[in-house]
């Protein structure tokens, strides 16, 4: 086992079958290549995308069929490539890759957590290659709600 330095949780440690190379980098990360994937028991499903270059730079992620079991995935034939994927079809989710919705927080311009559908994390596990794909024609939101925004209606009184 290996071990890296984490700003979340300090010590951790993985197996090099657990890193996973993304070629390209991420968008506003593109020279972190290299991340391995945490997971904690007491916040499953969430999953966590470290840095093994810097310890503090980790994404929240959410399998994408845990936010929307519905979704559909569409990867562009550039990326199906960089993910040494075959391009004559797309890759079925759970099966050939494993899809996540990246987790914002809330904040001061957030009052609900979201996640990205339009921009998921794409791996091919067999190849442990990663990619950021956009779904251009999707439809799918960026800052989709995470928590359901509609309060429960107060119950009817009784007279």
């Amino acid at each position: 086992m290996m071990r890296i330095q984490t700003r979340c949780f300090g010590e951790a440690s993985y197996s090099q079958d657990a890193v996973f190379e993304f070629p390209h980098g991420l968008p506003g990360f593109e020279d972190e290549r290299l991340f391995v994937f945490l997971s904690q028991p007491a916040t499953h499903p969430l999953m966590f995308m470290q840095s093994l270059a810097h310890a503090s730079v980790c994404f929240i992620l959410l399998p994408i069929l845990a936010v929307d079991p519905n979704y559909r995935l569409s990867i562009p034939p550039e990326d199906l490539k960089v993910l040494r994927l075959p391009t004559g079809g797309q890759p079925r989710i759970g099966t050939d890759v494993l899809c996540a919705a990246m987790v914002s927080t809330a904040g001061d311009n957030r009052p609900h957590p979201t996640v990205n559908l339009l921009s998921p994390i794409v791996l091919n596990l067999r190849e442990r290659i990663g990619i950021q794909t956009i779904q251009t024609l999707s439809g799918y939101p960026h800052r989709h709600p995470l928590l359901a925004l509609n309060p429960q209606p107060e119950p009817a009184s009784c007279s």
